[in-house]
């Protein structure tokens, strides 16, 4: 596979072809989902959660996810490396840059950040740094506590309306990419056809331009309630190689989600 660029990911846009993307934590696991074709990988802030056993994001701190991301780089071959800005990564513009920085140095090819459109001057300020962005609306997960748990969003129009205004606004402000988590399958699609950039959805529906998944969700090793996109990938593998690539094959065929993965 060629290396996975932002260029990449814009072609397969305006083809159609959808790319799959899955959280890493190490360079033994970045090797092995990269050798299954995987587009993109996450160093995610949800290490917190399926590495060090907490109950949310909240706890991971920088050095965590620079460590995280050092080990991925090593081991990811081609796959683009995104990394999460964990919770108050930004409570300055100051200390976003020097954070984002740092995630750029340890190995970091694009930075995701969790908000809404009162993120946009951050965004600009970032991409006129030369550090490409994700922008993740819909249920972010550092923000449980505010939203009282992890509820599906934009279940009523005007709260649809907003995180599609949103994401015109943070594209607009520079985002590459946009990540929509746990919103019903009509406003994935509707944002997805609204941009022109890529659309990474996690229970977002079939229709976004990629699909992500919590790594260990897919070998089927979750802590707890399995959240309804979830599917476990191992459960009809003969290894664990096999469970990633079947993940990518069922991207790629648009096979996964299916209807019952989603809201």
């Amino acid at each position: 596979m060629k290396n996975i660029t932002l260029s990449t990911l814009q072609a397969y846009k305006r083809a159609g072809e959808p790319f799959s993307c899955l959280t890493a934590y190490d360079a033994s696991f970045a090797h092995a989902i990269g050798q299954a074709g995987v587009e993109v990988l996450l160093v995610g802030d949800s290490l917190g959660m399926v590495l060090q056993g907490h109950t949310s994001t909240l706890p991971v701190t920088l050095d965590d996810i620079v460590y995280h991301t050092r080990c991925v780089a090593r081991g990811k071959g081609a796959s683009l490396l995104m990394v999460d800005l964990p919770f108050m990564g930004n409570p300055s513009r100051e200390r976003l840059l020097e954070n984002a920085g740092a995630l750029m140095r340890a190995g970091a090819e694009m930075v995701k950040l969790e908000g809404e459109a009162w993120m946009a001057e951050d965004v600009r300020a970032l991409t006129q740094r030369g550090v490409p962005v994700c922008a993740h609306l819909g249920l972010t997960p550092q923000t449980v506590h505010q939203l009282g748990g992890y509820r599906v969003q934009g279940r009523e129009d005007a709260h649809a309306q907003r995180i599609l205004d949103d994401a015109k606004t943070l594209v607009e402000a520079g985002a590459s990419v946009i990540l929509l988590e746990c919103v019903p399958q009509h406003l994935g699609k509707a944002v997805t056809a609204a941009l022109d950039v890529p659309v990474i959805g996690i229970g977002a529906g079939p229709d976004t331009d990629g699909q992500i998944l919590v790594m260990h969700d897919l070998l089927g090793v979750t802590h707890g309630r399995t959240p309804r996109f979830v599917k476990n990938f191992m459960a009809e593998a003969d290894a664990i190689q096999d469970a990633f690539s079947r993940y990518h094959q069922a991207v790629k065929a648009r096979r996964f989600p299916a209807p019952e993965h989603c809201f």
